[in-house]
């Protein structure tokens, strides 16, 4: 009996060492893709300021507010 729960108790232990390893294995992967979800997050906001700061926005945008202070209430 000794013998049985011995051995159970080392299959036991193995198996959280191998779990261990595996997670190790896997932690770099989701960091990457943490990584690229910044990287996709910044070059759209980079391309969405060229387009606000272009003239024919700019434009639209200052009309849209000089449209809107000159309203009456």
């Amino acid at each position: 009996m000794f013998q049985a729960m011995r051995a159970r108790l080392r299959a036991l232990v193995c198996g959280m060492r191998t779990a261990r390893r595996s997670a190790g294995r896997d932690g770099g992967m989701v960091t990457s893709e943490y990584a690229m979800g910044i990287v996709a997050a910044v070059a759209f906001a980079v391309v969405l300021y060229k387009v606000v700061t272009s003239g024919p926005v700019t434009a639209e945008l200052q009309d849209i507010v000089k449209q809107a202070l000159n309203a009456r209430m």
